[in-house]
């Protein structure tokens, strides 16, 4: 099995992604439209209000301040209705939400129990061979050398693309 393709329970990889903030804005503007309409004729009222009052038209400023008034009153409106509409649907969000999580933690924790399967698995084989090249050793009837310890153990697993650290274990066992 390639390391490549394992999962590592070190960090999150792409599969365990959140909702970034601009997917969660869209979501939420799809949901409740009326919500940003009215904060953007709120947010006019008072940008007309203000070149209103630069220019010294009283009339003009009165009427845009009362223009900020009904659209922060529609703004609020939209809220508290779209709140009562979508209660249900955020509480079924909610769930789902719930239960996506709990299965990306379940996830997470398999692929972090198949890599640590792996890697015992990886271990036991290496305990299998240098328990091999020690029997060859006593029944040829002198004991390994560090060098020709380190190789024998090396060698054949090549093909299984060793480690650094496996081949570091090698050479501190056959020092004992």
């Amino acid at each position: 099995m390639d390391r490549d393709q394992l999962p590592t329970s070190l960090g999150d990889g792409p599969q365990f992604e959140e909702e970034t903030g601009w997917k969660k804005f869209t979501r939420r503007f799809r949901e409740e439209p009326l919500v940003p309409l009215g904060c953007t004729a709120t947010c006019y009222a008072l940008y007309r209000a203000y070149r209103s009052m630069r220019v010294g038209d009283s009339t003009e400023m009165n009427r845009m301040f009362r223009a900020r008034i009904y659209a922060q009153a529609f703004t609020l409106v939209a809220l508290v209705v779209g709140g009562m509409y979508y209660k249900t649907e955020r509480a079924q969000r909610r769930e789902f939400d719930q239960a996506v999580e709990e299965r990306k933690q379940q996830e997470k924790r398999d692929a972090w129990l198949r890599e640590l399967e792996v890697r015992d698995k990886e271990d036991r084989e290496w305990r299998e061979r240098h328990a091999a090249i020690e029997a060859a050793a006593k029944e040829a009837g002198k004991k390994p050398t560090q060098p020709d310890a380190a190789r024998a153990a090396i060698e054949p697993a090549d093909e299984k693309k060793i480690g650094v650290l496996d081949a570091v274990r090698v050479l501190l066992s056959s020092r004992n």
